[in-house]
C-alpha cells in the first residue's frame, strides 16, 4: 500500500529555514503529482503548493510564494519542501499528499502524518 512519511520539521526562528522530506513507498512515484499542506491549530487545512510528476512544473498559495520551493527526485522516490524566511504564521503540521495538483484536499488519495512546524518570533 501507498505510504507517505514527512520528515524535517522541527522549532525555528522567525528568518529561519527548514527543509521538508515526504518519502514514498507502496506505488510508482514518479507518476504522482504531488501537494503540500498545512494546518494550525483551530484552523482548516491550507494548500501551500504542488509538484507536477516530472518536477516540472509548481503551484504555490499566495501566502508562501517567493519563500518556499518545491522539488522531488524521482531516483529517491521523495518530495522536498524547502522553506526560507519563515514567519510565526507559518507555525502548523504540514503534510505531503498524493496525487494531485490542486488545492483542495479532497482531490488527494494518500497522506502522510504530518510534521510540526513552529516558528518562534
Amino acid at each position: 500500500q501507498v505510504q507517505l512519511v514527512e520528515s524535517g520539521g522541527g522549532l525555528v526562528q522567525a528568518g529561519g529555514s527548514l527543509r521538508l522530506s515526504c518519502a514514498a513507498s507502496g506505488g510508482t512515484f514518479s507518476n504522482w503529482d504531488m501537494g503540500w499542506f498545512r494546518q494550525a491549530p483551530g484552523k482548516d487545512r491550507e494548500f501551500v503548493g504542488a509538484i507536477r510528476y516530472n518536477g516540472f512544473s509548481t503551484n504555490y498559495a499566495h501566502s508562501v510564494k517567493g519563500r518556499f520551493t518545491l522539488s522531488r527526485d524521482n531516483a529517491k522516490n521523495t518530495a522536498y519542501l524547502q522553506m526560507n524566511s519563515l514567519k510565526p504564521e507559518d507555525t502548523a503540521v504540514y503534510y505531503c499528499a498524493a496525487s494531485g495538483f490542486s488545492a483542495s484536499p479532497l482531490l488527494y488519495d494518500y497522506w502522510g502524518q504530518g510534521t510540526q512546524v513552529t516558528v518562534s518570533s
